[in-house]
């Protein structure tokens, strides 16, 4: 009956697919489940009865073993749960989640079932040091399965929140204040043990992080008012006479950093020296409030004859959902400006910036100026394995040699590549490095491109770059977004300190013991990829929404952005919802009324929100003909939040492309979740 179960799943996957002939190789290069757990719930009545409910992130089903001495277990899909009653005692619950392709995480949690009463129960309650108004809270407790958390609040519904004892919750408060809190442990017992407290919720009122630096870039790209990063412009006043708002010139973390309050409306100026913002593309802002609703800024040009003059001022005003207790960064595109009725930027004068709610806003603000696209674009070479081989040194189980190129394809076709093997039982840091003759130049380049070929999707793949002592050095992170074929992974060390490096590391499945496994790198480059042509942006939903087609039960639509933060602050995105039970390819797709440009473009980038880290999101290019098409695969390294992913179509057939398709979570049955994407990108 079990071999059946996934038999079974197997032809619904194949079927489900036929319609569009998918390629199923791809289940071969899905990662096995992560973050496999479960919660109990335990009846009240002295029976033993236990509802267990499996987790994980990208499983299609589980199997519940219950520890109680007998091979029983339960296969149970996602989203639901199984009732086992047990006798009083201590049990190991073993938890197997599976997907598609069969691979399997295990994991064991401990159950606790007693028909006593809890007793000795410990609760901590804390406010979180970097969220305001969240608490955290964790409660242990002699023969109990799980606990309640009563938050005092009135209007609410009440548990608001529960857990398996000794494990931790978290909780986010609307308002600051004393609460009469109360824990509940539980156990199969009727009697339940308590404890209550009033516990002081506290608001964080100002930043202890300075803000991100911002990247490197020419003076020739940028107009800075103020920042660290750059060389500042004049400014007349950061808070005029008519502003109605305190301010102060604050540090934070070591940063200075201006500080608002009492927000209303806040002018600064630039009149003894207007900025010609005319060949510029965005102003950049980041900001960081506790409490605002709407952010708004607002760009006032004198038109080159002073405030009222006879050749009009021109203006526009932009409004902002901030996230509150983070730092936001702003990028607005001033054509966004254009688009409200801005009709010039070369004689900027005046910066606006006001808030609701009115009067009581508080902001604190860092590196503020306008920036646009760079136009240079250049490369090195450090080493191509082509020549005279440098002197690889191996290290912790692994051996480097050079080899002829076995995959003359994609995005390497050259003759020689480096090969690392991982051998079996290898430290997790095996790898290799080689010297170089002269140190690397960062001054002039930024990142370091590296063509990598490994059999694994999802690996990471570090690169270490070291100086003479080894003990002075800079590591970058990158993750194989493929398997069995060539990419190309950028490491950006424009962070790194500035150093004379001259030793290059590089550690395939960095953190995973060896297993023989093979891998193969290339063409190790220099870059500074700050310029080119610039991106273009040929979706960005701020318009007319295209018309979306949704299938295998997934439903898309353009909605309001839910989270403005971070990499994306724009007004408007496209929320996927992959429905409970969607096929494992469902995604949607709309069309372009002219054919992408994968002459001049050989990426394409997309702005992603997932709710899930590790998932695969796959971007699929077909033309007229659904049968051509070419498609590839990102996967998120975050959740929660927005992160920009980037296909290189280089390898694309020459079609003509007029069909953009996103599958979210490819692999996996739907379960409910809600993903969204914004910014489809055309870029080099």
């Amino acid at each position: 009956m079990r071999k059946l179960y996934y038999i079974i799943l197997g032809v619904f996957v194949l079927v489900g697919c036929l319609d569009e002939e998918r390629d199923l190789s791809f289940v071969d290069s899905l990662v096995a489940p992560s973050n496999v757990a479960a919660t109990y719930s335990v009846t009240q009545d002295n029976t033993g009865l236990v509802t267990i409910t499996p987790t994980a992130d990208g499983a299609n089903g589980f199997k519940v073993y219950f520890g109680d001495g007998t091979t029983d277990f339960a296969d149970v899909e996602i989203g639901q749960s199984v009732d086992h009653i047990y006798a009083e005692g201590n049990y190991m619950v073993k938890i197997e989640a599976f997907n598609i392709s069969g691979k399997k995480t295990e994991a064991t949690q401990e159950l606790v079932v007693s028909f006593k009463a809890p007793e000795n129960l410990m609760v901590t309650v804390e406010n979180n040091a970097s969220i305001s108004k969240q608490v955290d809270i964790t409660a242990a407790a002699d023969y109990a399965t799980m606990y309640e958390f009563y938050s005092g609040e009135s209007g609410v519904t009440q548990p608001v929140a529960t857990a398996n004892i000794g494990e931790s919750l978290s909780y986010a408060y609307q308002t600051p204040g004393d609460y009469d809190i109360r824990v509940v442990a539980k156990g199969a017992a009727i009697a339940t043990t308590e404890y209550t407290a009033t516990f002081t919720v506290t608001e964080i009122l100002a930043p202890t992080a300075a803000a991100a630096t911002p990247i490197n870039r020419e003076a020739v790209d940028v107009i800075s008012l103020f920042s660290d990063a750059y060389t500042d412009v004049s400014v007349d006043t950061w808070n005029t006479v008519w502003s109605a708002a305190n301010f102060e010139d604050v540090m934070v973390a070591g940063n200075a950093t201006k500080k608002y309050t009492a927000l209303n409306f806040n002018g600064i100026e630039t009149v003894g020296a207007p900025v010609n913002a005319s060949n510029m593309e965005f102003i950049h802002l980041d900001i960081w409030t506790p409490n605002i609703t709407a952010f708004r800024v607002k760009l006032v040009d004198f038109k080159e004859d002073g405030f009222g003059g006879a050749n009009g001022d021109t203006e526009a005003e932009l409004s902002f959902t901030p996230t509150q207790g983070e730092w936001v960064s702003l990028d607005i595109p001033l054509a966004d400006f254009a688009a409200a009725g801005m009709n010039s930027f070369s004689d900027i004068n005046q910066y606006i910036i006001s808030s609701d709610p009115s009067g009581e806003g508080i902001v604190f603000i860092d590196n503020v100026y306008f920036w646009k696209n760079p136009t240079d674009t250049s490369s090195q070479l450090i080493e191509g394995f082509e020549g005279t081989a440098p002197v690889f040194t191996s290290f912790g189980g692994a051996s480097v040699e050079v080899v002829t190129n076995p995959d003359m394809s994609g995005v390497n076709t050259s003759s020689k590549v480096a090969r690392l093997i991982k051998g079996n039982g290898a430290e997790i840091w095996a790898g290799g490095f080689f010297d170089v003759s002269s140190p690397l130049d960062l001054t002039n380049f930024s990142k370091i491109s590296v063509k990598t070929w490994s059999p694994k999707q999802g690996i990471t793949v570090r690169l270490k770059l070291e100086t003479s002592d080894p003990n002075l050095f800079h590591e970058v992170d990158s993750t194989t977004s493929v398997a069995n074929a060539w990419e190309e992974l950028v490491y950006d060390f424009s962070s790194a300190p500035t150093l004379d490096y001259i030793r290059v590391v590089i550690f395939f499945d960095f953190g995973t013991n060896g297993d023989g496994s093979e891998y193969y790198y290339d063409d190790i480059n220099l870059i500074n990829d700050s310029g080119g042509i610039p991106p273009l942006i040929f979706q960005d939903f701020e318009a007319t929404a295209p018309a979306f087609t949704s299938f295998g039960g997934a439903n898309v639509e353009v909605i309001t952005n839910p989270d403005m933060s971070g990499v994306n602050m724009t007004s408007k995105v496209a929320r996927l919802i992959k429905g409970n039970g969607a096929e494992v390819w469902a995604g949607g797709f709309f069309d372009v009324p002219t054919a992408l440009d994968l002459d001049t473009y050989s990426k394409i980038s997309v702005k992603t929100w997932s709710p899930k880290q590790g998932i695969t999101v796959r971007l699929k290019l077909e033309t007229s003909d659904p049968n051509l098409f070419h498609e590839l695969d990102a996967t998120t390294s975050v959740a929660n939040a927005w992160e920009e992913l980037v296909y290189d179509f280089s390898s694309a057939p020459k079609q003509d492309y007029i069909r953009v398709v996103i599958f979210f979570d490819f692999g996996v049955n739907g379960d409910g979740s809600e993903y969204y994407y914004d910014e489809l990108t055309l870029t080099n």
